[in-house]
């Protein structure tokens, strides 16, 4: 299928720097009904919900996996994406033509030169595709106090942030507003980026109307950033990302589904992991493991009746996955009809809810 199917023009303006605050203050697209389309808040979703619902979340955490470091007089931007260890890392790195195997980068802060810092890499390996691996110094228990003190959180690159610099720094308060009110399982290098409109008001809401909540755990890579490069989607390599499903969750879901209930996926995030550990008749096993499922339009969706998602880039396979959930024309006249109506995109912008219309 060619890429550029999945192309659209939006106004850099559009762009959403920082949240809506409060965040349940953003905007709703309702595409929830078939044929129709509907402007609201992200208030209002209790309202489009029925009783039994299930939201599926993702209760993954995001961990401060952006660090800048110094390999003699060479800086460098370094974005944790997949872990291969306790203390090795595969790694995107701006500026890794400075790098060679063997090299040692001291990561710094706006308070901690590199002089002084005591948070090292060494460069194991580097791949074109796969970037940089590094092997960080200490006990794999420490990595995480270190990356709370030197890490930055790893927002998308179309949102710019200063390097660290005295007085500046963490001054837009990523680390609480990248991060949803119910994350849990440390491990993502990404934000789901659906679940940061909840708020407790809105949780507390859905309670009250009889909406389901369950959780899984999808640990998002920064791999999730990455533009499509080849022209055509079979040529695409897919960034695998650790996932887990309980028994729990699964036997919840698949109960509901039995009993003709909705199951509403919170995120791209929650459709690719339910869409990994479901069988070809729809029903929901447990997982752990990776997955690297690439979702193009096509696709006969096992679990899902509806999705909320933010707004995502163009020719992205993020993009590609809300086309096979609603239809590619009926996303691309909701994504004009967004554009027209001045929506916020990406990551701290908008939300929207669309009906699953491509079910097996």
């Amino acid at each position: 299928m060619r890429v550029d199917l999945f192309d659209f023009d939006l106004d850099r303006e559009l762009i959403a720097k920082e949240p809506a605050n409060p965040r349940d203050s953003s905007r709703l697209l309702d595409l929830s009904i078939e044929g129709e389309i509907h402007d609201r808040h992200f208030y209002d979703l209790p309202m489009l919900l029925q009783k039994g619902d299930v939201l599926v979340f993702n209760d993954t955490k995001v961990i401060p996996a952006r660090l800048y470091g110094a390999r003699g007089e060479a800086l460098v931007e370094v974005t944790l994406y997949h872990p291969q260890d306790g203390l090795s890392w595969w790694s995107f790195v701006k500026n890794a033509k400075r790098l060679h195997e063997g090299d040692l980068i001291r990561f710094y802060t706006d308070e901690i030169s590199p002089e002084a810092s005591d948070f090292t890499a060494k460069v194991l390996e580097k791949k074109e595709d796969d970037g940089v691996l590094l092997r960080f110094n200490g006990a794999p228990a420490d990595l995480g106090k270190f990356l709370e003190l030197y890490g930055a959180m790893p927002l998308p690159p179309y949102i710019k942030r200063e390097k660290p610099q005295k007085g500046l720094w963490n001054r837009y308060n990523d680390k609480e507003n990248y991060q949803t009110v119910y994350a849990k399982h440390e491990g993502a290098v990404a934000a789901p980026t659906a679940g940061l409109h909840f708020t407790q008001n809105v949780l507390n809401a859905l309670d009250q109307k009889g909406v389901e909540r369950v959780f899984l755990t999808l640990h998002v890579g920064a791999g999730t950033f990455l533009p499509v490069k080849a022209d055509d989607t079979k040529d695409h390599k897919m960034h695998a990302e650790y996932g887990i499903i309980t028994q729990e969750t699964a036997d919840k879901i698949n109960q509901a589904k039995r009993e003709g209930r909705r199951i509403i996926a919170v995120g791209t995030t929650s459709v690719r992991l339910l869409e990994s550990a479901a069988d070809d008749k729809g029903v929901l096993r447990p997982f752990v493991g990776e997955t690297d499922i690439f979702i193009t339009p096509g696709y006969k969706f096992k679990v899902i009746d509806a999705i909320i998602t933010n707004f995502h880039l163009p020719k992205s396979t993020l993009f590609m996955l809300i086309c096979a959930i609603a239809g590619t024309e009926r996303m691309k006249a909701a994504y004009q009809h967004a554009m027209d109506e001045k929506y916020r995109f990406y990551s701290y912008g908008d939300s929207s809810i669309l009906k699953c219309v491509n079910k097996i």
